[in-house]
């Protein structure tokens, strides 16, 4: 492609609104252009790279025998409703109504529709099925943010399987996370796989592949002794806090005036802060839950819904306070505590004489005991793990945090839509049975961007060659008739084996070299001085930024030598 032919307006500064590295040079280097807060146009140099990671994933996909299908964004709120995701799933969902008053949603996923399509596969003898396709999502998000990161409309590749069994699940849930693997590898990408929670999506099973980079807004905790990995929501450890297995004393009332934080409290008392237990209360739908953790840890409501076999969990407001006045916010404690289900942290089942709340203002209870002075309805790990905490899963690793991005995301469903949809199949004994499910996410857009934020300099993009959205960046420096055409001939010859940008525009050489770098392309070859004295061109590559001098004649061997080192 000439660069006289094409549209790559290229900008010297960074836009206003770019907070992240890739949303800068995305702009910069004329990937994107703004059309709303959160939305945005491709353009031509952009969706060439867009392009690229679909092939790579519509092969990984096709090679994993899963069918191609294009589903509509634009979704009747009926199926929604027969999921009961209508209003689960918030203010995210963009809604519209027709001319007729009927209800639409623009899609954030598809589980619903293709459940409902899947209602047309009707035998065991047909499965199992995967079906997939690479479209618009939808999602109203709050403050839309990092450019195609954490926008309004994003291109993903979504994935749904059907089974007759959890093995057959199983087998496939594995097939899916090597194809992920291969597709993220194939983009050129460093990336964890680690455990996480289902959300909204839903599903006992699940794990994302995160792409590692400084700006992600994901931090994945792992151990490099055995290679546990998990995301935040979901990462546990082993830890001990003080004043465990000692000798349990008698439960009395304290006054604590004015003592409802943490902080004060444990000065006040003068005991460590894991002597402390917080009683933090949440609501879901209307029920109240009291949940317990150490006053050293934070507690981690992912891991409260997830343990209460819920999508979310909602602390309580104000206004949720002011219609229960029999709960105390500052002073909450579990001894005594009505119409509300108690859940708490593993860790205090082998915490001794520690403090809760008494329910009662500027009082508390201290030398508190689980099973003699409170039961809990629900135990669970309740708390984020920290870096420098021991592995859960190994004897002598330790906890390290690494920030990454979400591209991938895959889940075990289990019978959750397929149950609710009354989504049946017939089986061997002529019974009707539901479907068991599989959902498999990969941000296709997202992968563009993370691959920028992992691979950049001061200067600009440094693409994996895979997803490039040209391999070579050819420019001719020269201005005499000679090195015109001899650089037109090289562009010739390199379009054989080679997608190519010729910057063939009458520019200065300042101004063609800072567009190179600026753009990222693996090779650039430039035709200048060194030609017209030596016949010769001089290479650079971009990602180590050495140069090679290489005569024209040997320049197609010299190129395919790289390719295949």
């Amino acid at each position: 492609m000439r660069y006289s032919k094409t549209f790559i307006p290229t900008l010297r500064d960074d836009p206003a609104d770019a907070e992240i590295t890739s949303h800068k040079l995305m702009v910069r280097a004329g990937l994107l252009r703004k059309a709303a807060s959160g939305v945005y146009t491709w353009m031509p140099i952009g969706l060439r790279v867009l392009r690229k990671v679909e092939n790579i994933v519509r092969e990984e996909m096709d090679n994993a025998g899963c069918l191609e299908l294009l589903m509509p964004a634009l979704q009747p709120a009926e199926l929604w409703k027969q999921s009961d995701r209508w209003f689960a799933y918030g203010e995210e969902m963009m809604r519209l109504v027709d001319r007729h008053q009927r209800e639409f949603c623009l899609g954030p996923t598809h589980e619903e529709l293709i459940t409902s399509i899947a209602k047309e596969i009707h035998s065991y003898k047909d499965l199992p099925k995967c079906f997939y396709q690479i479209q618009a999502k939808y999602r109203d998000e709050i403050r839309p943010r990092f450019g195609v990161m954490r926008s309004r409309e994003f291109i993903m590749k979504d994935a749904y399987s059907f089974h007759a069994t959890q093995e057959s699940l199983d087998e496939t849930y594995q097939l899916m996370q090597k194809a992920y693997a291969r597709i993220v590898e194939r983009c050129g990408l460093s990336y964890r796989v680690v455990k996480a929670a289902g959300g909204l999506i839903g599903g006992a099973v699940s794990e994302e592949f995160m792409v590692l980079a400084d700006a992600g807004e994901d931090v994945v905790v792992h151990c490099e002794n055995c290679g546990y990995a998990a995301n935040l929501e979901t990462a546990s450890s082993k830890w001990h806090a003080s004043g465990e297995n000692e000798a349990r004393e008698a439960r009395k009332k304290v006054h604590t005036p004015n003592k409802s934080s943490i902080n004060d409290l444990a000065q006040f008392l003068d005991i460590p802060k894991t002597s402390v237990v917080k009683t933090l209360i949440y609501k879901t739908g209307d029920s109240t839950v009291a949940a317990l953790v150490p006053g050293s840890k934070e507690i981690n409501p992912h891991k409260l819904a997830s343990a209460l076999g819920v999508g979310e969990v909602s602390l309580f407001s104000k206004e949720d306070f002011e219609k229960r006045p029999d709960i105390i916010q500052g002073f909450v404690g579990p001894i005594g505590l009505m119409n509300a289900k108690i859940v708490a942290d593993n860790s205090l089942r082998s915490l001794s004489n520690f403090v809760v709340g008494a329910n009662e203002v500027d009082h508390h209870f201290v030398n508190v005991n689980t099973e003699s002075d409170f039961s809990a309805d629900v135990w669970a790990d309740l708390v984020f793990a920290e870096e420098g905490e021991a592995c859960i899963d190994c004897d002598h690793g330790q906890l390290e945090g690494v920030r990454g991005i979400e591209v991938g995301h895959i889940f075990q469903l289990g019978t959750k839509y397929s149950s609710k949809m009354d989504a049946k199949y017939v089986d061997d004994a002529g019974r009707e049975q539901l479907f068991i499910m599989g959902c498999y996410g990969i941000g296709v857009s997202r992968m563009v961007a993370a691959a920028i934020e992992q691979r950049n300099d001061e200067r600009g993009i440094i693409w994996p060659k895979a997803i490039a959205p040209f391999d070579i960046h050819l420019m001719n420096l020269t201005k005499d008739e000679a090195g015109l055409k001899a650089a037109d001939e090289i562009y010739n010859q390199l379009l054989d084996k080679n997608e190519v940008l010729y910057d063939d525009r009458l520019l200065s050489p300042g101004i063609k070299f800072t567009d190179a770098d600026l753009l990222g392309l693996p090779v650039q070859i430039i035709v200048g001085k060194k030609f017209a004295e030596k016949k010769m061109v001089e290479i650079k590559i971009r990602e180590t930024q050495k140069r090679y001098d290489v005569e024209v004649d040997k320049l197609s061997d010299w190129l395919t030598a790289l390719d295949e080192n």
